[in-house]
């Protein structure tokens, strides 16, 4: 049974203002997006979420979490600090109904795609989207259902103590650093305090946890030798140890096939996301829901189950033979790399990238984006349109072939003259919102039907 306001009211020792026995089915933190029956929690950041109150009632909350009385029809919990407030629930929430396997999943790379495939492995619930923030994390914990066998938890960050804040709220059992690369490197002074940052999951772990990592990551490595993470195991997944790829194969849009050697017993492993890097994720994923001690067919069938998201590697194919590969939740220069190296897997016409620039890499930006470019020109990539504040160094760092927009209105007119066949990559950070780039192809194209299933698996009737 989710937690009524009287009970929330005990936990938090809030003046409960109307009545107690309504039970909220959400927590939501804006008011655009409020579901039916959701507590909305007024926050005080770039705007007073007070304000915005009458709004989310009207949208259809069914109570507030406010730090002062507020002139609404609607029963309100009052509490001196609603960020501490919001903390404090989900904390309580999980203390309340922990599962007997909790998870925690941060990387610079594929932490989402991680969370996903191991969400799947373990029959898991996991926090919805990207609710990977000292604010995310508590509100999806707020109402986690009773019941559960396991909870997959992505904790991300942008600066140092957010993932030790995270394993406070939400200690996990068992965890998974999927890398550790340069995203939001403006806000450390290097690459170890990046390690530093993404260690805390490890530091944070339940004592006597473990944790896993890719065995060539050497930056994972250093975590793993690290005094602060020794009351938890670390398990490397990589050639040459107990768990490693044996083999791998791609399957083209169908996504890939490889087997994962263990200490049981290898396991013939099938997934439907697109790309060599998500081999690794998914070894990453099944590794440690073995080492938590699940089912290895369980493991097999529910990473086989597990569908690309809208944003996060759905596959569209085109009219005209062409594939989209709607990478555009995000991007660091890692992953633009990848998934370029993804869209290559995949057979059809020439290989494109529409881009938005990357955020947070401090004042190294411009020679970052500039050896992006060098790079996706490595593996393969014929042109680039690139758009936002450092396309210009990315496209001078590509070479011929590569189109420099100060913004995506300027460049969309040039969507048109993409050609047919062609297999495109959209990739950015969400600051450019490159989804826009996805909606506008997709309508210039077209999809093809009966090629891929509904959300971007392969069907019976594609064999590539």
């Amino acid at each position: 049974m989710l937690l009524a306001l009287s009970q929330i009211a005990t936990i938090l020792g809030a003046d409960l203002r109307g009545e107690g026995g309504l039970v909220p089915t959400s927590v939501s933190l804006d008011s655009r997006s409020v579901e039916q029956g959701a507590c909305f929690v007024a926050l005080r950041s770039t705007r007073d979420g007070h304000e915005f109150a009458a709004a989310a009632v009207e949208a259809g909350a069914s109570c507030l979490l406010v730090d002062h009385a507020v002139n609404v029809e609607a029963p309100q919990l009052v509490v001196p600090d609603t960020l501490l407030a919001l903390q404090t629930w989900g904390q309580a929430r999980l203390n309340a109904c922990r599962p007997p396997a909790v998870f925690g999943v941060t990387g610079s790379v594929g932490k989402t795609s991680t969370k996903e495939l191991l969400a799947g492995a373990v029959s898991g619930w996991k926090t919805p989207g990207n609710r990977n923030n000292t604010l995310g994390l508590p509100a999806a914990l707020a109402t986690l259902p009773d019941g559960l066998g396991a909870a997959v938890l992505e904790m991300g960050m942008s600066t140092k103590g957010e993932i030790a804040r995270l394993t406070e709220i939400a200690p996990p059992d068992f965890g998974v650093i999927t890398n550790v690369g340069i995203a939001h490197l403006e806000n450390f002074s290097g690459q170890q305090g990046i390690a530093e940052a993404k260690g805390e999951l490890v530091a944070g772990l339940v004592a006597g946890g473990a944790w896993v990592y890719p065995k060539d990551d050497p930056w994972c490595q250093w975590i793993s030798q690290q005094a602060w993470a020794s009351k938890a195991r670390s398990v490397a997944v990589g050639q040459g140890e107990p768990f490693s790829v044996v083999a791998a194969e791609s399957l083209g849009p169908r996504g890939n096939r490889f087997s994962l050697g263990s200490p049981t017993g290898a396991l013939d492993i099938e997934i439907k996301l697109t790309g060599g890097h998500q081999i690794q994720n998914a070894a990453l994923a099944a590794s440690i829901a073995l080492i938590a001690g699940f089912d290895g067919s369980s493991v097999v069938r529910g990473l086989a189950a597990v569908e690309p998201e809208e944003g996060r590697g759905r596959l569209s194919p085109l009219v005209g033979g062409g594939w989209l590969l709607d990478e555009s939740y995000n991007a660091s220069p890692d992953s633009v790399i990848s998934c370029a190296k993804a869209l290559l897997s995949l057979d059809g016409g020439e290989p494109l990238c529409v881009l938005g620039c990357i955020r947070e890499l401090g004042p190294d930006s411009a020679s970052i984006h500039a050896a992006t470019g060098r790079a996706l020109r490595g593996v393969g990539v014929s042109r680039v349109w690139a758009y936002g504040d450092f396309a210009a160094d990315l496209c001078g760092g590509f070479g011929n072939g590569a189109f420099a927009y100060p913004d995506y209105e300027t460049m969309e007119p040039s969507l048109a003259g993409l050609p047919q066949g062609a297999r495109i990559l959209v990739k950015g950070s969400r600051h450019w919102k490159s989804e826009r780039a996805v909606a506008s192809l997709l309508m210039l194209f077209g999809v093809r039907t009966g090629v891929l299933g509904a959300k971007g698996g392969a069907s019976d009737t594609v064999d590539s």
